[in-house]
């Protein structure tokens, strides 16, 4: 490979690696497209817990609109790991809640009746 092309190699892996790295460092908060393709949500920091905003439904989606926000109160356990829980006011529950993030991927699984009924959610970061 002639040093032109090795160089230009070598700065496309760092540039990935400082891609990567920079979506882990923000950890969940961002935007988020769900993995189904009906719902775009934004997390961010609402007073001292955060806040998961549905930014966009896909029309037709029963039971979800734009605006329902979703309070969750997660520690990061391990690195890209968290746990806690989440209330829903719009049908005020709360669900055990845990959240894996690698990079621009996130899977979230929530839990009701002491764990007995859970649901896992991919996502993909959209910025």
């Amino acid at each position: 490979m002639p040093i032109s092309t090795k160089r230009l190699a070598l700065s496309i892996l760092a540039l990935m690696a400082a891609t990567a790295a920079r979506a882990e460092a923000q950890g969940p908060m961002g935007e988020w497209a769900r993995g189904d393709g009906a719902a775009r949500v934004r997390i961010a920091p609402c007073g001292s817990n955060i806040c998961a905003t549905n930014t966009w439904i896909k029309p037709g989606t029963p039971s979800e609109k734009a605006g329902d926000v979703l309070v969750m109160t997660v520690k990061e356990k391990e690195s890209g790991a968290y746990q806690g829980s989440a209330f829903d006011p719009q049908r005020k529950m709360t669900y055990r809640l845990s959240m894996t993030v690698e990079g621009s991927r996130m899977t979230t699984r929530g839990c009701v009746l002491g764990g007995l009924l859970c649901k896992s959610v991919s996502w993909s970061r959209i910025r």
